[in-house]
């Protein structure tokens, strides 16, 4: 049961989801997290007079946000820390050009996989440029493609997921300060590491009740087929098939096809294992629904130093952001938005794009919110986000928010 408390009266094992105050005027590394330590009730006690807590028991999961300026540095990760990517243009301008760099990938995409089903080679040079211009816009500004990619229409199929995973490879790897040519890299790879699914069943990618053994060692097979399928593609370099082949290998050596853990995993591996997790959390699946971006988030960072490498897992969460672009958002007056930029410096308050009023009609025209310039609710109380929904929960496309 939801409750507001005085801080006085708090006892251990409630989780605390709301203060008195935004979450960026606190030293509390997460936005949200179950009260166990003397050390957070102390600072409960010096930073607020109430919270609003659910029990244990009782609570639905939340985000696990880190506030700004905790965790490690990426730069203690080889290849990384090496250039500051700054936004170049406005998410608006670089929008058009986003849109038309996306049309071309599906098609390059499309036809490259219809020549991997026809057992045919397909044409490396088309998908490495079609990598190249997705890189060369989101280093002018990450956003736009990234509005695009979580306001499509969100399947289980393989080019949708080829391209969302690119995405968020190319956005990861420029977040990491990687130089210019690995971001492009980790977009390429992004495209192609999952290939070798084309050719398992579909009666079984689709299979919506529980695997059997043979079937399960079948879907494994795909990082083979695929390291296969790119090794044999004129035009790609080796290290293509390298990264690819890591992206089910797990931190804590629980992953396949060959076990590795720790270090062995190339940082780019690991990159490419945590993007495709977190975009098969937040897509609908035959025998899955989609997770919120921050349930999925929160069940990443529960694996970190276990499946996943923590310092990776916690620069994700800052790349994608307390509230990721794209992400359909509550505020606390009812209202429902689209997030189409974050706020570098205060990561809780990104523009928000609202699209539907508290009774959830649609508005005409759409009004927007910059959180960091504290827009009123009638009655003088800030706009807030309450919580993340599911990636399409609005019912709204991309384009309809731009030309709003």
């Amino acid at each position: 049961m939801k409750k507001k408390l005085p801080v006085a009266e708090l006892q251990f094992g409630v989780y605390v989801y709301e203060l008195d105050r935004p979450w960026s005027e606190t030293p509390f590394v997460f936005q949200g997290f179950v009260l166990k330590t003397e050390q957070q009730l102390d600072g409960l006690k010096k930073y607020c007079k109430h919270v609003f807590v659910e029990t244990e028991g009782e609570r639905t999961e939340k985000p696990p946000v880190l506030q700004p300026g905790s965790g490690p540095v990426a730069a203690d990760l080889q290849g990384t820390g090496k250039v500051i990517h700054a936004a170049r243009v406005s998410v608006e301008s670089e929008f058009a050009r986003a849109t038309d760099t996306r049309s071309a990938a599906v098609s390059a995409v499309t036809d490259a996989f219809g020549a991997i089903l026809a057992d045919k080679a397909f044409d490396s040079s088309e998908i490495k440029l079609v990598a190249g211009n997705m890189t060369e816009s989101m280093l002018r500004n990450p956003d736009a493609m990234m509005l695009l990619s979580a306001l499509q229409e969100r399947g289980g199929y393989q080019l949708g997921r080829a391209l969302n995973v690119s995405i968020y490879m190319i956005a990861f790897a420029r977040f990491l300060g990687m130089d210019v040519e690995a971001v492009e890299r980790a977009g390429l790879v992004g495209l192609l590491q999952d290939v070798g699914m084309l050719k398992v069943p579909q009666e079984i990618r689709e299979k919506e009740s529980r695997l059997t053994g043979q079937e399960l060692e079948l879907v494994r097979s795909h990082v083979a087929l695929t390291t296969e399928q790119l090794r044999r593609t004129p035009g790609l370099s080796p290290e293509i098939a390298e990264i690819a082949a890591l992206h089910h290998e797990r931190h804590d050596g629980s992953g396949y096809p060959h076990g590795k853990k720790g270090d062995s995993i190339a940082v780019l591996g690991a990159v490419a294992g945590i993007v495709d997790v977190f975009d098969a959390l937040t897509t609908k699946r035959p025998y899955a629904e989609a997770m919120s971006p921050s349930n999925a988030l929160n069940l990443l960072h529960s694996q970190r130093d276990k499946v996943f490498h923590p310092t990776l897992i916690e620069q994700f969460i800052r790349c994608i952001g307390f509230f990721p672009v794209g992400s359909v958002v509550e505020l606390n007056s009812g209202e429902t938005g689209i997030v189409i930029a974050q706020n570098q410096v205060q990561r809780l308050l990104p523009r928000v794009m609202v699209v539907r009023d508290a009774q959830g009609q649609m508005l005409r025209p759409q009004k927007l919110l910059d959180l960091a310039k504290m827009p009123k609710i009638g009655g003088g109380e800030p706009y807030r986000v309450r919580r993340t929904l599911e990636y399409g929960k609005a019912g709204v496309t991309a384009k309809e928010i731009m030309m709003a």
